[in-house]
C-alpha cells in the first residue's frame, strides 16, 4: 500500500511539474528563436516592468498565445510587434520610436539642467554685484568719517587747550 502511495505522489508531482510549463510545438528553429526574441521584447500590460515571457499575468498568457498564432500564420516579427502595439498600446513594447512624446522624455531633463545652471549663474552675478555695491557704500562711509574726523581734529587743535588737558590727564 505505502509503494502504490508513494507511485500516486510521484505521479501527481510529475503532472503537475508539467503543467505548469507552456508546452509549443514549433515549425522550425526560426520559428522558435523569433518567438523567444518576440517574448522578451514585448512587455506585459498589467505587470510592472515585465516581459510576457517572465510574466505569469493572464493577460502575458494570451499575448503568448497570440504572438504563437500569429507566427504560425506566417507573419514576420515587425507585424507582430505592430498587431501588439494596436492592440495593447505602445507600452507593450520595450522599444517605442523617437517622436515627440519620446523626445520630450529624453529632452526635459536636459531642459531642466540648463535652466537651473542659467539661474545659478545669474544668481551668482547679482550676488556679485550686490557685493561690489556694498563695498562702494563702505569706501563711501570709510571717507566720510575720514573728513569728519579731519573736521573734528581741526576744531580741536582750534580748542587746543582741551586737546592738552586731555592728553596730560590720561598721562597722569
Amino acid at each position: 500500500m505505502k509503494k502504490l502511495t508513494v507511485l500516486f505522489s510521484l505521479m501527481f508531482f510529475v503532472c503537475v511539474a508539467n503543467a505548469t510549463e507552456d508546452q509549443i510545438t514549433f515549425k522550425s528553429e526560426q520559428q522558435k528563436s523569433t518567438y523567444l526574441e518576440l517574448t522578451a521584447e514585448l512587455r506585459c500590460p498589467k505587470c510592472q516592468n515585465q516581459n510576457i515571457a517572465d510574466s505569469n499575468a493572464v493577460v502575458a498568457k494570451d499575448m503568448r498565445v497570440k504572438v504563437k498564432a500569429l507566427l504560425d500564420e506566417g507573419q514576420d516579427k515587425e507585424q507582430v510587434i505592430q498587431y501588439m502595439i494596436n492592440r495593447y498600446g505602445q507600452f507593450a513594447h520595450y522599444q517605442p520610436p523617437l517622436n515627440v512624446a519620446t523626445s520630450l522624455l529624453w529632452l526635459m531633463p536636459i531642459g531642466f539642467i540648463l535652466f537651473a545652471v542659467v539661474v545659478q549663474v545669474k544668481r551668482s552675478k547679482s550676488k556679485n554685484d550686490v557685493n561690489v555695491s556694498e563695498a562702494g557704500a563702505v569706501q563711501l562711509d570709510s571717507g566720510q568719517l575720514d573728513r569728519e574726523l579731519e573736521l573734528l581734529l581741526e576744531s580741536n587743535t582750534l580748542d587746543g587747550s582741551s586737546v592738552d588737558n586731555s592728553s596730560k590727564d590720561n598721562k597722569q
